[in-house]
């Protein structure tokens, strides 16, 4: 198991928390892995009522590791393994889940959201999903979620254009319950997670997932995302990302287009 996540369960809230501030909490294999298996575990506990995801370091999460990624990338298998186990899990869980957002939330940062049921952030959060700049499509069953989440033009505008989605607007929009100050951060959200806890815990599983809906929807999106996700990596455009990224440069992606021809 690794370090870079720490877990741990008090008043009935499991607490996940992205502890690798170094890398601004960069999401890893091991990292993966032990999220899903905290989500298992957690589920299938008593002592359990919600899960609550959290960074460190003024950072929610950067997103998945770049360099690992990118290593993943050159090998097709980015959405592999622990990485697509994780985000099979998501539609899965059946007790709520909470983020306390501070700073950046990057990628899977921002797209783990849509399955939480309550958001909370500091007016620092940004939300940023970077997959078409690298040539890829969205993930997390985001393509689905957003657009009945956010409304279709401001899903278009994060997943698509690429435009970071300020604490402000992600409240506006509906994706955030509650702008805090980051002292307050993580208090208010165990504040929600106590509430919950009060709560009569078969309605509560009931009611959630009624609201929810059918996660077997989620489930058939993620996996035509993630089959589509492996195909891109093998792209021209997605080779013209990843090089333009590692030359720190702008991409060419009319280059990549005329060479594909």
């Amino acid at each position: 198991m690794t370090t870079d996540v720490e877990i741990s369960v008090a008043d009935g809230v499991q607490t996940i928390r992205f502890a690798r501030p170094e890398k601004k909490n960069a999401l890893n294999s091991p990292m993966y892995t032990a999220i899903t298996e905290a989500l298992k575990l957690g589920d299938a506990s008593k002592d359990v009522v919600a899960h609550l995801f959290i960074g460190s370091g003024g950072t929610f999460t950067a997103g998945s590791d770049i360099n690992e990624f990118l290593e993943r990338a050159r090998g097709g298998t980015a959405l592999d393994g622990p990485v697509l186990e994780f985000l099979r899990m998501l539609p899965r869980v059946q007790k709520p889940m909470i983020a306390a957002v501070d700073g950046l939330g990057v990628g899977i940062g921002t797209t783990l959201l849509f399955h939480c049921d309550l958001v909370y952030t500091t007016p620092e959060a940004r939300f940023i999903t970077p997959f078409l700049n690298l040539g890829i499509v969205p993930e997390a069953g985001s393509s689905l979620l957003a657009p009945l989440r956010l409304g279709y033009a401001r899903a278009f505008e994060l997943l698509i254009l690429g435009e970071p989605l300020t604490a402000e607007r992600a409240r506006e929009a509906g994706l955030v319950n509650a702008i805090v100050p980051a002292a307050e951060l993580e208090s208010t959200a165990r504040q929600a997670a106590a509430k919950l806890a009060q709560k009569p815990q078969e309605a509560l599983a009931l009611a959630r997932r009624l609201l929810r809906g059918d996660p077997g929807a989620v489930s058939v999106r993620i996996e035509e995302e993630a089959k589509l996700f492996k195909e891109r990596l093998s792209s021209p455009e997605a080779r013209e990302a990843f090089t333009a990224f590692l030359e720190k440069r702008p991409p060419d992606f009319r280059k990549a287009r005329a060479e594909a021809k």
